[in-house]
């Protein structure tokens, strides 16, 4: 009878399974001393409601922060530059968690102030994954504050970007205000004109139409001289470049209209039509207000320092001193602990570097370097701590140099205007042209129908609802990929997306996880000395797969090795204290061989001839990619396009078909001249990647998309951000951007129809205030309610 497994316990603070149950307090257990000690700190404080709002909400403290990481916190330098705002002994200080990730989270953050009585309130925005913390700086200071979050789970993410950002602004509430003017007058002109409309513009009480007239003419003052200032403002800025923009024919309808209507009321011929012109504006403001908020809260333009960290460890007389990375010297020491990022080139003085430079270069695998050798700004020491003398400053390090390229700065390619600003603009055209005729015919035939039929076809029929709908259209579509995880910078990236017909992929980080890579030895143990031997060849090769056999051994010191020798693509062997050894392929170690899983790469062992077994190396791929990969090939040309090195080219061919071209060891500059020579082709590419050696052919691209685990998290320059929980719905988000161009033509159409309808009657020189009162309210109505249900319709899929 088998054996039932006893049941596995969970943590109670972060869920994950207790390997023993040795570690409890309080009849809880824990599955390590950090969560014990975080539940331990809210017992104290009476803060174990925390655990009540969601089911193990914390997070796995098993990794320790090192002692004295936020040392640098306590130079004042670097201290001023991060407080956002000072009054007296209170300070405020916004601090980055991307931990964050429940409401347990905000309840907890949001009680800071009884865990340490120097702060005095906290308040998160879990969009943004912040909270600000105000605190009194004459009882706590900034690292305390650190050291608080990061003993609870919440490490906060500061980089040297941080120093550079400004302090914070004020929120900018112009829009909002002039939207709540608009729709205050909007709504109390419609309702003072209700007695026109009913009356059909004769109303017999005299004084009470005055008083309504003149009252719609009060309300109407700030609604075009505030309200519609950015229009006038954007319109004129575009006629000096000599070009129509599509903000012109919405200046040019609110102008026509107002101007018409003060004519009319003053001269006593009508009640004119200020509530359209109010519904123009408020209609029009609500779009861009709606818009707008989508991709507010994300960072598009990123550079190197965001990446870096904001202090270093100075090593001087023997001590350990924490200054700005800013501040670092050619000749200074530094120490590097495990997992920080090299600020600056320098050469390595002692301990034993394996340097992970996959944001640099696309490299997937670390480097192993030696005392004497340089290492790289930008690469992450993945071992122990390493000491290094500087040899260039962090503006000189090669990273800097990289990021500065002048193919990082290169412009797109000139983008031909948004298919709406065409469409408007050949509709005003048209639309004088109708004016025009209309015009010489009344000349001819009754002059005093000129002004009336003129002014009301510019009125009626002015391209605000096509406008209209293009904003409305595209905030929706906006808000529904936000909601998706999918981060557009602004609409004309849609089209871009939209009229694509190739897709470049990076490889490292894009379409694979190599930090997820799975290496396991098979066919037996191998004993220390087996493995000192093994390091010490595999060492030698430059090989990926070589690579990842040294990361999986234990360090220890290498052997002389004598003989080494290696074929490309099979492997390598060489002498060592008189023992030959081979690693490679099954056929170049065995002389034979057999079939291997697809997703499994192996590397064959052997000792003085005899086979040892082999090392089973299984890449991990980002989830659903080749269903992805199948669904795209049919509306795409598709390519992958990496720094790394070659060793799954043959997989890359299988997954993405013959057809695809799949290019490794390509440079910075030859991603970028890859995707220039696509588009002289007349291909149009969107080029997804994720790291700095992605950065130049994402802004060479139609439409560049960098891919990222924690949106908040450094990507490369970019028009969109995908967080990578959503790669596998890539075709689903690409085939909702299309849906905008159907969605706005329909809406094109019923704008059409009202202009059908208003013209019919305006050429005539017959249209009433009633009709144009009810025809442009109607149309911005009809508009708005289409494109936002179609948008919503569209996008269930996602």
């Amino acid at each position: 009878m088998a054996t039932l497994a006893a049941p596995k316990t969970a943590c109670y603070h972060c869920g994950e399974v207790c390997d023993d149950t040795h570690i409890h307090t309080d009849e809880k257990i824990f599955c390590c001393e950090g969560c014990k000690m975080v539940y331990a700190i809210l017992d104290q404080n009476g803060l174990c409601s925390y655990y009540d709002l969601e089911k193990n909400p914390g997070l796995a403290q098993k990794i320790k922060v090192r002692d004295g990481k936020f040392a640098f916190l306590d130079t004042k330098e670097i201290a001023d530059k991060l407080i956002h705002f000072l009054e007296g002994t209170q300070r405020h200080i916004i601090f980055y968690l991307p931990q964050m990730h429940c409401s347990s989270c905000i309840w907890l953050l949001e009680q800071l102030s009884k865990l340490n009585k120097g702060i005095l309130k906290s308040q998160v925005n879990f969009l943004k994954k912040e909270v600000t913390i105000i605190f009194d700086f004459q009882k706590t200071n900034l690292r305390e504050i650190a050291e608080l979050l990061t003993s609870i789970g919440y490490e906060p993410h500061i980089s040297l970007n941080d120093l550079s950002q400004s302090k914070l602004k004020p929120y900018d509430k112009t829009r909002l205000y002039k939207l709540g003017i608009a729709g205050f007058c909007f709504g109390n002109i419609m309702l003072l004109s209700f007695p026109d409309y009913f009356a059909s513009g004769d109303i017999q009480e005299t004084s009470l139409k005055n008083l309504f007239t003149f009252l719609n003419v009060g309300l109407s003052l700030p609604v075009f001289f505030y309200c519609a200032s950015e229009f006038f403002i954007s319109a004129n800025k575009g006629l000096k470049q000599k070009f129509l923009n599509i903000d012109a024919p919405i200046a040019l309808a609110v102008l026509i209209t107002f101007s018409r209507s003060l004519y009319e009321i003053f001269t006593g011929t009508g009640a004119g039509y200020l509530d359209s012109m109010s519904g123009i504006v408020f209609f029009m403001l609500i779009g861009r207000f709606f818009q707008d908020k989508t991709y507010q809260s994300l960072t598009f333009n990123r550079d190197y320092t965001s990446y870096f960290p904001i202090g270093v460890t100075l090593l001087k007389n023997n001590t350990e001193i924490q200054i700005p990375v800013s501040d670092l010297k050619k000749g200074d020491r530094v120490r590097i602990h495990s997992h920080e990022i090299i600020p600056a080139d320098g050469i390595l003085f002692m301990g034993r570097a394996n340097i992970d430079y996959s944001f640099v270069t696309g490299e997937s695998l670390p480097s192993e370097k030696t005392i004497g050798e340089i290492l790289y700004a930008g690469g992450k020491q993945v071992g122990g701590a390493i000491e290094l003398e500087i040899i260039k400053e962090v503006s000189q390090s090669y990273l800097t140099q990289l990021w500065n390229n002048a193919i990082f700065k290169q412009k797109k390619q000139e983008r031909k205007k948004s298919f709406v600003h065409r469409v408007s603009r050949y509709f005003t055209y048209v639309l004088f042209s109708i004016a025009a005729i209309t015009a010489v015919y009344w000349s001819i035939y009754d002059t005093t129908k000129i002004w009336p039929s003129v002014t009301a076809i510019l009125i009626v029929a002015c391209p605000c609802a096509l406008l209209l709908s293009a904003t409305f259209t595209n905030g929706s579509i906006l808000a529904r990929l936000q909601e998706a995880g999918f981060f557009i910078r602004d609409a004309s990236v849609l089209e871009r997306i939209a009229e694509a017909d190739t897709v470049v992929f990076d490889k490292t980080g894009t379409i694979s996880r190599q930090s997820e890579a799975s290496i396991h030895f098979q066919c037996g143990a191998l004993s220390a000395f087996e493995q000192q031997l093994l390091r010490s060849l595999a060492i030698q090769s430059a090989h990926p797969l070589s690579k990842a056999v040294v990361s999986n051994l234990p360090v220890q010191k290498l052997l002389a090795t004598k003989n080494f020798a290696e074929e490309k693509g099979k492997g390598c062997s060489a002498t060592i204290q008189d023992h030959q050894l081979k690693l490679g392929s099954e056929e170049f170690v065995t002389g034979s061989r057999s079939v291997h899983l697809p997703d499994t790469s192996k590397v064959y062992v052997s000792v003085n001839g005899e086979v040892l077994g082999y090392f089973a190396i299984k890449s991990a791929y980002r989830d659903g990619l080749t269903g992805l990969i199948d669904r795209l090939r049919r509306g795409y040309n598709l390519a992958v396009i990496s720094g790394d090195n070659n060793a799954e080219e043959n997989k890359m061919m299988q997954m993405f078909g013959q057809t695809s071209e799949v290019l490794f060891e390509q440079s910075p500059q030859q991603k970028l001249d890859y995707i220039n020579a696509l588009q002289q082709a007349g291909s149009k590419v969107i080029m997804i990647g994720d790291g700095l050696n992605d950065a130049g052919a994402l802004q060479q691209s139609d439409a560049g998309i960098a891919i990222s685990d924690n949106i908040n998290n450094f990507s490369p320059a970019c028009d969109a951000i995908l967080d990578g929980k959503q790669f596998a719905n890539l075709d689903k988000l690409f085939a909702y951007c299309k849906k905008e161009k159907p969605i706005i033509f329909g809406s094109f159409i019923i704008s059409i129809l009202y202009n059908i309808v208003g013209l019919s009657f305006a050429v005539q020189g017959l249209l009433s205030p009633v009709i144009a009162a009810i025809l442009m309210p109607l149309s911005s109505l009809s508009i708005v309610i289409f494109t936002t249900v179609m948008s919503r319709w569209f996008g269930r899929k996602i």
